[in-house]
């Protein structure tokens, strides 16, 4: 299905499962195929909107120029058609959307964020002056979430590591969102409960944002995934799942 967002632009979105509305936002280099492993769980539980952020899959037809406050008014659209008192669960930069998303709509319920990125900070040095989506790429698991070179390598044999190859171009508008981000007061205009989701094993950089946001957001918890890093999604999704259902209400 297709939902219009506020500027005109087209987002799609695939619809699983039966229950309580539930909108999935993916993260960088990603689209909705970035649940695959979960999302039968998921389904089974909720009618599953699981919508492909602007620039990708489904919702190529996007309106310039970028910003992420579109990005957070793509998510209020979904939210809003699914009916309202959503429970949106979103993944590293998807995460920061969903931030923006709730300062701007009412039909969130509650969130589950896993590992927003760090705000203000910069890429690294060369990640985003090379024209080759593959070698962009292998930098960023490398150098940001610090995957083994022998994980890299089985990543790469994975059909969605291609999917990542073809949203690549929009990771440079993405990181120059991170840098600018605003973690300050008007986040605690958000008063919907939260979850903020952290690997043991994760990279440094994302504790400091869950703690930051945590200490800001009207009500918010850190769940820890023990033994797991920014990618449980793939390496734990019983574990995920259930970090996931824990939130909701019974």
């Amino acid at each position: 299905m297709n939902v219009t967002s506020k500027d005109g632009s087209i987002i799609g979105v695939e619809v699983a499962g039966d229950g309580p509305p539930m909108v999935l936002v993916h993260g960088t280099t990603a689209t909705r195929a970035r649940w695959a492993p979960v999302l039968d769980r998921l389904a089974s539980r909720f009618t599953v909107y699981a919508m492909d952020r602007r620039g990708r899959g489904l919702s190529t037809a996007e309106t310039v120029p970028y910003d992420i406050g579109r990005e957070g008014e793509d998510i209020a659209a979904v939210a809003e058609w699914a009916g309202g008192d959503v429970l949106v669960v979103a993944h590293s930069y998807g995460s920061l959307c969903s931030l923006e998303a709730a300062l701007v709509t009412s039909a969130i319920g509650r969130m589950v964020l896993y590992e927003p990125p760090a705000a203000g900070t910069s890429p690294p040095p060369g990640i985003l002056d090379t024209p080759d989506p593959a070698t962009m790429l292998e930098m960023f698991y490398r150098q940001v979430l610090r995957v083994s070179e022998a994980d890299l390598a089985v990543i790469k044999t994975t059909p969605m590591w291609q999917i990542r190859l073809a949203a690549a171009p929009t990771m440079p508008r993405e990181y120059e969102a991170v840098t600018a981000f605003e973690v300050s007061d008007r986040l605690s205009a958000i008063e919907v409960p939260v979850r903020l989701l952290l690997g043991t094993l994760s990279p440094p950089s994302f504790r400091p944002m869950a703690e930051r946001l945590a200490g800001l957001l009207r009500s918010a918890e850190i769940v820890e995934l023990p033994g797991q890093d920014h990618l449980a999604i793939d390496r734990a999704p019983e574990l995920f799942t259930e970090a996931v259902l824990g939130f909701c209400p019974r």
